[in-house]
């Protein structure tokens, strides 16, 4: 892995994933930067969740080029990425405690400590069977599985759709600080006011297709609009 800092945390050009014929990423050259939040926006089927789990090694591009700190997608990037689905991925037959030493075992970067820590502080019962808890409380369990590694990027698709809205703060904050210092989060979320606060810089994808990019501070100061007034403005139907 390389140590210079002036290497992009993600790096694709003419990236292109196709389902048959159809495109579900056409073509997109992007750089994100170490360190940052980047949130990931677009309409349903736009190629949020298809990026991300091309970056997570999940997929195979059909073109171009993609990597993680100057490495193409492997060994080596799966070790220094950490992926949370759209969907609950931990077996729901274990307990929180037993998802706790199931990690441990796959991950070196795993802290088992900070993992308890946190579930305890969102009240998650940790000898309940997964399949018992409702699926706001799955999702921390989750979330917080993905943010106990000691990880160079955060790969969040989705990561408060479930949850309450009192719980969305602490989730929020723990996202920024339970990371990795210097690490980088690319964040793909229909609650945009939500995460806007916490988020350095945005992509709008549509159709495959990055549309508009840039900080959010930019945003503020070019249009006077919030980032989520942008995204409407962009989407509207």
């Amino acid at each position: 892995m390389t140590s210079d800092i002036n290497m992009p945390l993600i790096s694709c050009r003419d990236l292109t994933k196709l389902y048959g014929a159809v495109p579900a990423l056409n073509r997109i050259t992007l750089s994100v930067p170490v360190g940052k939040c980047t949130a990931l926006l677009g309409p349903n089927g736009s190629g949020k969740t298809t990026l991300i789990k091309l970056i997570a090694g999940l997929l195979v591009p059909t073109a171009g080029h993609l990597s993680v700190l100057g490495c193409p997608i492997g060994p080596e990037t799966k070790a220094m990425v950490a992926y949370l689905p759209e969907r609950n991925s931990i077996p729901e037959w274990m307990t929180p405690l037993q998802a706790i030493g199931y990690f441990r075992s796959f991950y070196a970067d795993f802290d088992a400590g900070h993992a308890e820590e946190m579930l305890r502080t969102l009240s998650v019962p940790l000898d309940r069977k997964i399949r018992q808890l409702s699926k706001g409380t799955k999702e921390k369990v989750q979330l917080v599985m993905v943010m106990a590694r000691r990880a160079r990027l955060y790969l969040l698709d989705e990561p408060i759709s479930g949850v309450d809205p009192a719980a969305r703060d602490f989730i929020i904050r723990t996202i920024l600080e339970a990371r990795n210092p210097g690490a980088g989060i690319l964040i793909s979320t229909h609650l945009i006011r939500d995460i806007e606060e916490i988020a350095d810089d945005y992509l709008f994808l549509q159709h495959g297709n990055i549309v508009r990019s840039g900080t959010v501070a930019g945003v503020r100061e070019e249009t006077g609009m919030t980032l989520d007034e942008l995204f409407r403005e962009v989407f509207r139907c």
